[in-house]
């Protein structure tokens, strides 16, 4: 049966209160799991933005390389735009295992204590 009671409010409820979550923010802990994120993260991302526009400019701009064929109808442009998406994968599984091997467990540590008072 559903009551028209307003939800406890997140003090009420032991949830963190806002200075907890900045605290937590501030902390050498918190800085430590930042930084492994964009430490992974952040080089990652350039250099595969940087493989896509070099895919793209060649694409554009050196039309008889990527036309060269390589194996059958097979050409250079098509085996680089596939790699593209091959790429997409192994960056996302390597991710993974990172996050799981690094950030996780940094992370369930910093929510342990976070929720410990819920």
């Amino acid at each position: 049966m559903a009551t028209d009671a307003p939800p406890p409010s997140k003090t009420e409820a032991g949830y963190p209160t806002t200075d907890a979550f900045i605290a937590v923010q501030e902390s050498a802990e918190f800085g430590d799991l930042r930084r492994s994120h964009r430490s992974f993260a952040f080089p990652l991302t350039v250099a595969f933005i940087a493989w896509y526009l070099v895919y793209v400019l060649l694409s554009n701009y050196a039309g008889g390389f990527m036309g060269t064929r390589l194996l059958g109808n097979l050409n250079v442009a098509l085996v680089l735009g596939l790699a593209q998406f091959l790429t997409t994968f192994l960056i996302a599984w390597w991710y993974s295992r990172h996050a799981a091997a690094r950030l996780d467990p940094k992370a369930e540590a910093i929510k342990s204590r976070m929720e410990a008072g819920a």
